[in-house]
């Protein structure tokens, strides 16, 4: 089942996530396992795994980054695995200094400063990638397509870098 059909959507990144969540609200009280408690145990098994389609579907629809790579998966785009080397050197450099800028926020006169530093530059330059991603999807091409697949492999870099940087001011806060 494709994720954009089950909700009545046009098959693009660019979505009203209000309507998503309207959409999604009507979809689960149709098909709730606990409107067929009465019913056979068919019809209590296909509930459920309607129902369970319906959340996997919304939760994918409403995370962009989630969204673009099942995007990029219905365009037959394989999306390599997060451990897989990039052949982008520059972005492998820029990993090595923002992992440098990450960890030298611990020894900063200043934590606070850092960490607001880090939070500004990871937010600016996943931004950047996040504009990008959005022209690239627009456009169905192999080449835009494998663009594509490589922002979105950065753009989650990205998203564990914010999610380093918030345990390492919640350890900063608690000491």
């Amino acid at each position: 089942m494709n994720y954009f059909q089950l909700f009545g959507l046009a098959n693009q990144f660019d979505i009203d996530l209000a309507n998503l969540s309207t959409i999604y609200q009507t979809l689960q009280k149709q098909a709730h396992p606990d409107r067929f408690a009465h019913a056979s145990s068919q019809e209590q098994l296909i509930a459920v795994q309607k129902s369970t389609e319906i959340n996997d579907a919304y939760q994918t629809l409403k995370s962009p980054l989630l969204r673009a790579q099942y995007m990029l998966t219905l365009r037959g785009v394989d999306m390599p695995s997060e451990q897989a080397s990039f052949g982008d050197v520059s972005f492998l450099m820029r990993q090595m200094e923002l992992r440098e800028l990450l960890a030298e926020i611990k020894f900063a006169n200043d934590t606070d400063a850092a960490i607001f530093e880090a939070s500004v530059v990871f937010e600016t330059e996943f931004e950047q990638l996040f504009n990008q991603l959005q022209v690239q999807l627009t456009d169905n091409t192999t080449e835009s397509n494998a663009q594509a697949c490589d922002n979105v492999r950065k753009l989650k870099f990205y998203q564990k870098l914010q999610v380093e940087l918030d345990k390492l001011e919640d350890a900063l806060l608690d000491d």
